[in-house]
């Protein structure tokens, strides 16, 4: 139940969400119209791979909308083979690729194409996507396809003046990396905002206003097969949703969401966490050893991104690929309503 530590503004809402499935199609994802008065800004594909022997590569690409604002994300490339030590910018490779602001987009059936532009500079790049399948090319790179992996996701978080729509579908992996076997899973995120919006940048409510302690998005698919999956945000005030899901066809959705985060000692990268659901159903982060994404430290994102996987209290299955890329912000806090502060 929604508590109240003061009275909101009409209009506000206390940072309550919606959270809710939606069924994944490629006639859904082309569609850009607005929702809930908020503008369409981007498509964000992004995910890790992992090779055979361990090493771990996680890219993104902003494919944003046509009049949108883009936040500083073009195409990322991080990867532990960089220093071997945790998930660094590769530069290198990062110079080689065409940085499309506004890419080309078609509808074909039920499949959504995305492309980089003719003639612009550097190696070109495709992706698809529909209610089935994905696929990801960079040329001289990368060469992924999948399906679809349960049901897609969305939230709602209404607000006086911002607000946030935020969709998302998963996708489980395989394909070559610099002629490399990799498999994972690739998130394909989509978020509508006020007019001039731009995720963790300009015009975001949740960031903006320095609101969230962990927000995540997860899935491992085991070795027997089975797999769960979900995404989930704990902050102050009344902000906070849960959905998980598994191969069983179980479905949760929750806004009775309460949490711990835990950092390392003079670091804005997580040592420990673990959320609980509707009071008895309980989640950890096992950090990878080699998931700290230190290049973002400073810059952009503002937040402290981390690779490792989370997985439900005693679960001892062993798991196949996963990912489990996701934020937290010590400044922010470590608990709902406990407020945090920046390293000295």
């Amino acid at each position: 139940m929604p508590k109240f530590s003061h009275i909101p503004n009409r209009g506000d809402f206390a940072y309550q969400c919606l959270v809710a499935p939606q069924k994944v199609s490629g006639e859904k994802i082309a569609d850009t119209r607005d929702h809930y008065g908020l503008k369409f800004t981007k498509h964000m594909p992004f995910g890790t791979l992992r090779d055979d022997e361990g090493h771990m590569y996680s890219l993104a690409r902003a494919l944003n909308s046509p009049g949108s604002t883009p936040n500083p994300t073009k195409f990322l490339f991080l990867s532990t083979r960089v220093d071997g030590e945790t998930l660094r910018i590769d530069q290198d490779t990062m110079a080689t690729r065409a940085t499309t602001m506004f890419p080309d987009r078609r509808l074909e059936g039920d499949t959504v194409t995305w492309s980089s532009l003719e003639g612009e500079d550097g190696a070109p790049w495709h992706l698809s996507a529909s209610g089935d399948a994905f696929s990801w090319f960079e040329e001289g790179l990368l060469n992924l396809e999948g399906r679809l992996l349960g049901n897609g996701t969305q939230f709602y978080i209404p607000g006086e003046e911002l607000g946030t729509f935020y969709v998302s579908q998963l996708y489980d992996v395989h394909g070559t990396l610099n002629g490399r076997p990799v498999k994972g899973v690739i998130c394909l995120d989509q978020v509508w905002l006020p007019e001039g919006g731009a995720i963790h940048y300009s015009k975001d409510i949740v960031v903006d206003n320095k609101m969230h302690v962990l927000w995540w998005t997860f899935a491992t698919i085991y070795k027997d097969g089975s797999w769960d999956m979900g995404s989930f945000m704990l902050g102050h005030d009344n902000l906070g949703y849960a959905i998980f899901q598994n191969d069983k066809g179980e479905l949760h959705c929750s806004t009775d969401i309460e949490g711990l985060a835990v950092h390392k000692d003079g670091s804005y990268f997580l040592d420990t966490a673990k959320i609980v659901i509707d009071g008895k159903v309980e989640w950890e982060f096992l950090p990878d050893p080699r998931g700290d994404m230190i290049d973002f430290v400073g810059g952009f994102p503002i937040t402290a991104q981390q690779e490792g996987r989370w997985r439900r209290v005693g679960d001892k299955r062993e798991p196949d690929h996963w990912i489990a890329w996701g934020e937290s912000d010590r400044r922010n806090g470590s608990a709902r309503n406990v407020r945090g502060s920046d390293l000295k």
